[in-house]
């Protein structure tokens, strides 16, 4: 896989995980959901788990601090912005 390639679908991964979260997840079960993620990181040299879930897990739980929130949806919005500029087609002029 390319860095590129690589890149894209991890921003993607984080988007719609966050995404998720902050609109199909109810307040407290989010922060639930942050402490798996943190336990699961803490295994991150087992295959499936990975350090990766330790940043997503502590974003979940910024979601539901009120003085937080407001940076994470900040974060969600320029992830957004990064992958519809990468979703845009180039014109090759």
């Amino acid at each position: 896989m390319k860095r590129e390639e690589l890149t894209h679908w991890v921003t993607a991964f984080t988007y719609r995980t966050l995404h998720w979260g902050y609109n199909r997840v109810p307040l407290g079960v989010r922060s639930f959901i942050g402490v798996l993620f943190l336990i699961g990181g803490m295994f991150g040299f087992l295959p499936v788990l990975g350090f990766w879930m330790i940043p997503l897990g502590l974003a979940l739980i910024a979601l539901d601090l009120p003085f937080t929130r407001h940076k994470i949806v900040d974060w969600m919005h320029r992830l957004k912005a990064k992958l519809d500029a990468a979703n845009q087609p180039t014109s090759n002029q």
